[in-house]
């Protein structure tokens, strides 16, 4: 029997009378019998043969391959426990926890070509082969009957829904737990709870403290986390592997921008007049991964100091920094400014400089969840990113700061002393030094997630050694793991007016970054430093 392919060469005299057919084909209404002749009756293989020409959407090739691959997953593992002995079973199923998931588990076992693997093996074994062409049928039946529904999607809709913005629709999780480190970063995420705005989208929602940084990551991996406060950079670290196993998590929303300051102990207050006196000194800062690090190496920079060999950095929780300060086993500290106001309150320290005197709207901790819950939860992701989007707008309103402050000042959120909270929020302080300053925008909760932002954060994770060069895929980074698209839509949907744009050009204290150039940002910073 002649294969479509043949019947078809040799038959299409006249491409432009051909018309798009019920059946599949491209062929004229008479000879609609003669093609269907010519054609294979075996199911399969006549799957196959209209998938080789092209009759298929590419939705449906994908919701096939991704149907059968996640078959060959859990028969490969319900086969390994089959055949493995009690304590076996119990280590392999540790191991999925451990991973984060059997998908992490099974790419950590074959590497960074398990997809290729599976897809060889549904190439060459006969039996899967046809298994996959009877899924391209169906899901082609699936994505048609979308289409039919909600006509044509542009790009941008496609990809907003993958990024789990689809409509709204029933929530598939009500009963959430967040993970948030008590700082006033994590301001949105708290002030929701006392607010209301949980409750206002449907959602019940747990906040769960958290003692530390590594906390939240080994919580979150482990998956006894729906979603999370994260450093803005932890989701680009988390997703490429770099510091621990590899986990895609997508940062949802910024939850505050500026916010962080230089804190230094009271002992130094003659000696500290800019970065180069920081020289000889052990400096504080919450995590590796964290815009406290990378902004404190830009500071000690400019001053011709090399951060990792003329200053200590030590990591240190937030809550532990005053304690640290006051016991004189830290000089100074770059943490969130309740911990900088709190140095006051106790007057064991002073503000040397805000962050935001080094850059100007940065970003600082974030709203995150992982790709993985996301898939399972789009509408409850959604429903949760908004009402974090929401609160956020709140706090940000100036006539809000106080009572915002005082909402989140109790034991169970951030347990701090109301006044160093609204001396923060309010940007009506004391530095430590005798002098009343007021800076209303010393803390904002802006919560778009420009992608200029991760763009900024790989640059300098690949100047300070902290990513490979190999992995600073500055586009894809910004475009996979900041949901700007998302962020942008849900604002829009609360009577916002977010950035239409999804980057611009950063400008710093000593520099400016253009998003377009990040390897040539790095390169002049480093011929900089070297003629400091």
């Amino acid at each position: 029997m002649r294969t479509s392919l043949e019947f078809m060469a040799s038959n299409l005299y006249s491409l432009d009378r051909l018309v798009q057919c019920g059946c599949g084909g491209n062929h004229l209404p008479a000879d609609h019998w003669r093609f269907i002749e010519g054609m294979p009756q075996d199911p399969a293989e006549l799957v196959d043969d209209l998938i080789k020409m092209g009759h298929y959407q590419p939705k449906a090739l994908g919701l096939a391959e991704t149907a059968t691959h996640a078959d060959f997953r859990q028969a490969l593992v319900q086969q390994m426990l089959s055949e493995a002995t009690p304590e076996q079973r119990q280590l392999c199923n540790h191991l999925i926890k451990l991973a984060g998931g059997l998908e992490e588990a099974l790419a950590a076992a074959f590497g960074p070509h398990a997809t290729e693997f599976f897809t060889d093996a549904i190439r060459t074994s006969q039996f899967h082969r046809r298994d996959f062409l009877i899924k391209v049928a169906a899901a082609a039946a699936v994505v048609t009957l979308a289409s039919c529904g909600g006509g044509n999607q542009s790009q941008e809709s496609t990809q907003s829904s993958q990024n789990g913005s689809a409509a709204s629709g029933k929530l598939e999780k009500t009963n959430l737990t967040i993970g948030f480190i008590p700082i006033a970063c994590a301001t949105p995420i708290v002030v929701s709870e006392p607010l209301g705005i949980y409750q206002k989208y449907g959602l019940n929602v747990t906040l769960k403290k958290m003692p530390n940084w590594i906390a939240v990551r080994e919580s979150a991996i482990a998956g006894e986390l729906d979603a999370y406060h994260m450093l803005s950079p932890m989701p680009i670290a988390m997703t490429l592997g770099l510091g621990s196993t590899a986990f895609p998590i997508k940062l949802a929303s910024i939850e505050n921008i500026n916010g962080q300051s230089i804190t230094v102990a009271l002992k130094h207050q003659d000696k500290i007049k800019g970065p180069a006196d920081f020289k000889g000194m052990k400096i504080a800062i919450p995590f590796p991964y964290s815009m406290h690090n990378l902004l404190l190496r830009y500071y000690l920079a400019s001053g011709g100091l090399n951060p990792d060999k003329d200053v200590s950095l030590e990591v240190t929780p937030p809550p532990d920094s005053v304690a640290k300060l006051a016991a004189g086993q830290i000089d100074a500290f770059l943490m969130p400014d309740n911990f900088g106001q709190r140095a006051i309150f106790e007057k064991i320290g002073f503000i040397h400089l805000l962050t935001k005197d080094l850059w100007s709207g940065h970003p600082c901790c974030s709203f995150a969840a992982s790709q993985q819950w996301i898939d399972a939860n789009p509408n409850t992701f959604r429903a949760v990113n908004k009402a974090i989007i929401e609160a956020a707008a709140h706090a940000n309103a100036p006539q809000n700061r106080v009572a915002v402050a005082k909402a989140i000042a109790e034991r169970k959120y951030l347990n701090q002393p109301e006044p160093v909270l609204t001396a923060v929020l309010t940007g009506k302080f004391d530095n430590g030094l005798g002098e009343t300053l007021d800076i209303p925008d010393r803390v904002g909760f802006d919560p778009y997630p420009w992608k200029s932002f991760a763009k900024w954060i790989s640059s300098q994770l690949v100047r300070w050694k902290l990513m490979p060069q190999e992995k600073a895929k500055y586009d894809n980074i910004a475009e996979q793991i900041y949901l700007t698209d998302l962020a942008r839509s849900l604002a829009k949907e609360l009577g916002e007016t977010p950035p239409s744009e999804a980057e611009r050009v950063e400008k710093l204290k000593f520099d400016t970054f253009d998003p377009a150039k990040p390897a040539a940002y790095i390169e002049a910073q480093t011929k900089k430093t070297s003629k400091a």
